[in-house]
């Protein structure tokens, strides 16, 4: 059974750093894009970040480019989200996603896996 279970997220102040990682279980995902959703209340889920196996190539969303950076250990077979300058806006719940088999990264439905999300709360 495949599981991805994320972590890292937490209450943090407008301005702060965070970490998410996520964790697969019941198979490897190095040669997969793996990527990170979120989802704001009363929202729908949103494209934040995407990581190409191959290439190492990063893709991110205008709202969080030069404040997010993706990354992942593919010996821990594990992927990260390293945020910083983090805005009150940035309140969701984050998805860690895998299994990608499409042509276009920031869209869900194209992704075959997905977490249980972690909650990220930022204060003003």
């Amino acid at each position: 059974q495949v599981q991805l279970v994320e972590s890292g997220g937490r209450l943090v102040q407008a301005g702060g750093s965070l970490r998410l990682s996520c964790a697969p279980s019941g198979r490897t995902f190095s040669s997969s894009t793996m990527a990170w959703f979120r989802q704001a209340p009363g929202k729908e889920r949103d494209f934040v970040a995407a990581l190409a196996p191959l290439s190492g190539r990063q893709y991110y969303s205008d709202s969080v480019k030069g404040r997010v950076t993706i990354s992942r250990d593919n010996f821990n077979n594990a992927l990260y989200l390293q945020m910083s300058s983090l805005k009150p806006s940035g309140t969701a719940v984050y998805y860690c996603t895998a299994g990608f088999g499409g042509s276009s990264v920031s869209t869900s439905s194209q992704y075959r896996y997905w977490g249980q999300g972690t909650q990220v709360a930022v204060s003003s």
